[in-house]
């Protein structure tokens, strides 16, 4: 599999604290049947000020940590830009990073950004915003919908973003419940509107915030059957990052 969303890089957000939680973080990836990571920090200005060159730097630090650790883990890199004014400044800049990364800002690759609400609303304007984006050939990714409580409390919020040319990430913990029954409800109306994606693990460590995309997948195979599994968790990831999906597995049948 592979996954678009996750907090890996140690020490630059919430994510992994230190090296060692990080390759912990790492290793279980693996075992949870990731192929590929985008690390995904947040750029979040006055609390995460993570830029494209800054999260470029840690992602190469940790490649080679994995590479002498023996972690069977590709990585990429781009991160979980918090929507705000500030967006378009930075995009003028080119300081905010794409999932595809250095690929996509040579324009060999989709240009594709992983956009991230508050919690508890749809901010006036998002709609606005995310058209301008696409206005620029650029495909905005919103993160996690499901868990956010106005888009629990009103599903149909979603809708200018759809007509914005938004598309949508679920996290794959809140298909099995670890958010509460309402972002699982909000997840699973969203799946049966064919509204989502992509699913992926917005990991940051190993106790509350697990990859789970494991049981994600099996879960979606039961319920919607494989190739919806494939396409949600292999596909869909592959195309959005500019990767072939060769550059990951998917489990054979028993």
């Amino acid at each position: 599999m592979i996954d678009l969303h996750c907090h890996l890089l140690p020490g630059i957000d919430d994510g992994p604290a230190t090296l060692d939680d990080a390759l912990a973080l790492a290793r279980a990836l693996v075992a949870d049947g990731v192929q590929h990571v985008v690390a995904t920090p947040h750029v979040f200005p006055g609390r995460y000020e993570n830029k494209r060159g800054g999260i470029a730097r840690a992602h190469a630090a940790f490649v080679q940590v994995l590479a002498q650790h023996g972690v069977p883990l590709q990585l990429s890199y781009a991160g979980e830009v918090r929507l705000g004014p500030e967006v378009l400044e930075w995009l003028a800049r080119d300081e905010l990073p794409f999932l595809g990364g250095e690929a996509a800002h040579r324009g060999q690759a989709p240009r594709v950004m992983l956009l991230e609400m508050p919690d508890g609303q749809v901010p006036l304007g998002t709609d606005r915003l995310c058209a301008t984006l696409s206005r620029q050939g650029i495909v905005p990714l919103i993160a996690h919908p499901e868990r956010n409580r106005g888009v629990m409390e009103q599903p149909d919020r979603l809708q200018p973003l759809v007509d914005a040319g938004c598309q949508f990430q679920l996290t794959a913990g809140s298909l099995l419940g670890d958010f509460g029954s309402r972002a699982q409800d909000a997840a699973w109306d969203l799946l049966d509107q064919g509204l989502v994606t992509v699913v992926a693990s917005d990991a940051h460590n190993l106790r509350g915030r697990a990859p789970r995309m494991g049981a994600a997948r099996e879960w979606l195979v039961q319920e919607y059957g494989e190739a919806t599994a494939r396409r949600l968790t292999l596909d869909a990831p592959a195309r959005l990052c500019g990767l072939s999906a060769a550059a990951a597995t998917w489990p054979r049948a028993a």
